[in-house]
């Protein structure tokens, strides 16, 4: 913590002085140099100007003598050139070797009667050359810019050595203010003696800095005493939980655990340890895994953590990172239920055989020709409710093998157009008797792997309803189609629809949204709840859709079988 502040403090100020000296040395380099440039180009404009008039009244022969004599005592290069650009005379190299100068700026300017200045680069020096006119041709002067160069260097070199110096008081300062003031402020913090405090013992910079770090760790002491309030509270909540309740950090670790998820598993938890070394449960792995990796809730069913007993296991993502399992006890529930369906299951089997004596005797009586009418009328509603009754128990028995999964289904590829055409087989006599015409629509060409008789019996279902609730409409559509995750079969009618109230109560056991029409139809209630269970079984999902007047249709979704689909 103390080197940190100590750097930040000594890298502010070297910002500090390097944008200062860079500043300083860009603008006194620029007016410097200017004003040399000015200077030189003054002295050389004035120089040139006496060369010029030397120039123009010496004899022709005289001129290199002349340029020479003109060059040491101005200390420039002299050159004289005629009108065409020939180098007549020149102070350091012999003229007839040298190449026509017409083209130079200087000498275009001055064979046009002015006076002209040119800075120009030649064999790695700059130079500010000066022409002016003479009758004849022009004379020039060359002067060397390293002298200003090496001035600006000689400056610059100096300005660094100042931010040198800066650089190294800079240093003492930021070390002289972290000893003083932060660094064992900063040390006790880190320490986590959040009661730490800075005194305040002047009223400068420093001491404004020391007040405000001081403001913060009481704000800071006072969010971590609130924090730990609500940490404690809801680890109170969490222990007085009667469900077990467990965190596991991104990387599978365990966070927490409440009293009653230490209570169930039997090696305890191990704090800051993968789960599987405290839940070797495969399902609690797999629900927090996946979690884990899609940030979305799982739900899953764990009976392996503690023997003999059943827990329903909801995963959810943490949205600090992380998943929090929550643990439902369904033991008893399931003891219940099991104890209904077995109830169910005895019941119905046990009735099975009297029903039958009871419709076998009815219908054996009504063969007698010796019956009253009256007589005759009660047996036949003897028989017809055995009939019902008996169709009742059946229901009854496969709903209760069905829900329990003693009910094994033989999964066979099969595409929708055969189990639609087996349903139309069926069904189409029927539907034409009672003026309906049934009509299949597909348009799927995948595969589902599914227990063809029990697919018919629910598309018997649906269809069955259809034909007791949508006469009105005198047409029923069944057909498929493909779907996002799967296959979809429909059952059509256009009937009077059912009231959005009652939708979500549809596949219930025994639920009729017209009692008395449903007993009339001879339906026991149980049909679509087996096909609800069917479909389940088989990975789909089923769901109804209607409006009053409007008609019906009732979806079921089955998965794609994967090996059709990979072949």
């Amino acid at each position: 913590m103390k080197s940190r502040i100590f750097l930040k403090l000594f890298a502010a100020a070297l910002v500090l002085i390097a944008v200062s000296m860079l500043m300083m040395s860009v603008l006194i380099q620029r007016a410097w140099q200017g004003m040399a440039l000015r200077e030189v180009e003054g002295s050389l404009r004035e120089k040139t100007l006496m060369f010029a008039s030397r120039a123009a009244t010496a004899p022709r022969d005289s001129l290199q003598e002349i340029t020479k004599e003109v060059a040491r005592d101005a200390g420039e290069r002299a050159t004289v050139i005629d009108s065409a650009g020939k180098v007549v005379a020149d102070s350091e190299a012999e003229p007839a070797r040298m190449e026509n100068h017409a083209t130079r700026p200087e000498f275009m300017a001055a064979l046009h009667g002015e006076t002209a200045t040119r800075i120009s680069q030649t064999e790695g020096v700059d130079f500010l050359y000066q022409a002016a006119p003479i009758p004849g041709g022009a004379v020039g002067l060359a002067h060397p810019l390293s002298a200003i160069r090496e001035t600006n260097r000689d400056v610059r070199n100096d300005l660094l050595k100042s931010s040198a110096l800066a650089a190294l008081v800079a240093l003492v300062l930021a070390f002289i203010a972290t000893e003083s003031i932060i660094t064992a402020f900063a040390e006790r913090i880190a320490a986590g003696d959040l009661s730490a405090r800075i005194e305040e013992e002047s009223g400068d910079e420093i001491a404004h800095v020391a007040s405000v770090l001081d403001k913060t760790a009481r704000k800071l002491e006072e969010g971590f005493r609130s924090v730990e309030s609500s940490r404690q509270t809801l680890e109170t909540l969490l222990n007085s939980m009667q469900e077990p309740v467990i965190a596991v950090a991104e990387d599978g670790r365990v966070l927490w655990a409440n009293r009653r998820m230490e209570r169930l598993l039997p090696s305890g938890i191990r704090l800051g340890e993968p789960l599987v070394r405290s839940a070797r449960d495969p399902e609690i792995l797999r629900a927090v895994q996946a979690a884990l990796e899609n940030r979305d809730i799982v739900v899953a069913r764990a009976a392996k953590i503690f023997s003999g007993r059943i827990f329903d296991l909801t995963a959810a993502p943490m949205p600090g990172g992380g998943v929090v399992a929550v643990m439902h006890d369904q033991t008893e529930i399931e003891r219940v239920e099991k104890t209904r369906r077995d109830f169910i299951a005895n019941v119905s089997h046990e009735l099975r055989t009297p029903l039958t004596s009871i419709q076998g005797y009815a219908e054996t009586v009504l063969e007698t020709e010796r019956l009253s009418d009256t007589t005759r009328e009660f047996v036949d509603v003897i028989r017809k409710n055995a009939i019902r009754m008996a169709r009742l128990t059946e229901d009854l028995l496969v709903l209760a093998r069905v829900e329990s999964g003693e009910q094994s289904f033989r999964l066979e590829p099969n595409t929708p157009q055969e189990l639609l055409d087996e349903a139309l087989q069926t069904f189409r006599d029927i539907a034409a008797n009672r003026g309906m015409e049934l009509t299949v629509m597909n348009t799927s060409s995948s595969t589902v792997l599914v227990d063809r008789d029990a697919i018919h019996q629910v598309l018997g279902n649906l269809i069955d309803n259809a034909l007791k609730y949508g006469q009105g409409g005198k047409k029923i559509l069944i057909g498929a189609c493909e779907v996002e995750d799967g296959v979809q079969f429909y059952v059509r009618d256009f009937g009077g629809g059912i009231s959005s109230e009652h939708i979500p109560r549809l596949f219930e056991r025994f639920y009729r949204v017209d009692k008395a029409r449903s007993r009339e139809s001879g339906g026991t209630g149980l049909g679509l709840a087996i096909a609800k269970h069917v479909v389940r079984a088989h990975g789909g999902t089923i769901k109804a859709e209607s409006e009053l007047n409007h008609g019906s249709t009732f979806y079921f979704t089955l998965p794609r079988d994967r090996v059709a689909v990979r072949a």
